[in-house]
């Protein structure tokens, strides 16, 4: 089973990497770094690089596609390379998934057009705005179609992945191997459960990770 998980300049790096950790242990995968270019793709706070070893036309039928979110996705939504062979992979995929705002580039290469998806909360207008049926829940399945919502939810969306793949014992191998047991010291992971204040904080400067701009650092 081979593996595809896109890069592209500014992605966010847990985007990639929680898929990553979790698809890439389900025994017989084949992971496959992919972008526009051989080469090395920096993250959006640019001080990691993810190496691509493949070229889009070196990976034409994976079968499982990751599209990551982050800054960068914002380059890529008009109708180019990209969504082409987005397009032409998917013809054959068995899953096409994302993670974030990958869920956008999904979105606007046509793929989920009344389907129900999710993505960063911070996102979903825009999601809707391209014909999906936005969902604020962490993971939603819609036939082939998987998509997760902000940056950590790609570990739950990987390991429920796997679990279809190759069985509930497998991927709770994969969730011990890897100690997923989250305890969050703050219950603010979601703008249902985030005090007010910090809910209109990050949307007040985080309408830059829709527009291209950099946040701030923490």
């Amino acid at each position: 089973m081979q593996i595809a998980i896109l890069l592209y300049d500014r992605f966010t790096t847990l985007d990639a990497i929680g898929p990553y950790e979790t698809l890439s242990r389900i025994p017989g995968a084949e992971t496959v770094f992919v972008g526009e270019r051989a080469g090395t793709y920096r993250s959006d706070l640019g001080a990691v690089g993810l190496v691509a070893d493949a070229a889009l036309d070196e990976v034409t039928a994976p079968d499982l596609l990751v599209v990551p979110g982050g800054p960068g996705q914002t380059a890529h939504m008009a109708d180019g390379p990209l969504h082409d062979w987005i397009r032409a992979v998917d013809a054959a995929t068995t899953w096409t998934t994302s993670v974030c705002t990958g869920s956008l580039l999904l979105a606007a290469a046509g793929l989920l057009k009344g389907r129900r998806a999710t993505s960063h909360w911070l996102g979903l207008d825009h999601l809707a705005a391209l014909g999906a049926e936005p969902t604020g829940e962490r993971v939603v399945f819609d036939g082939k179609y998987v998509t997760a919502a902000g940056v950590s939810s790609g570990i739950d969306m990987g390991l429920r992945l796997a679990g279809r793949i190759a069985g509930d014992t497998a991927a709770q191998i994969i969730q011990l191997g890897i100690e997923y047991d989250p305890q969050p010291p703050y219950d603010a992971g979601s703008p249902e459960k985030a005090p007010a204040e910090v809910t209109a904080a990050l949307r007040d400067h985080g309408r830059s990770l829709l527009s291209g701009g950099r946040e701030p650092n923490a």
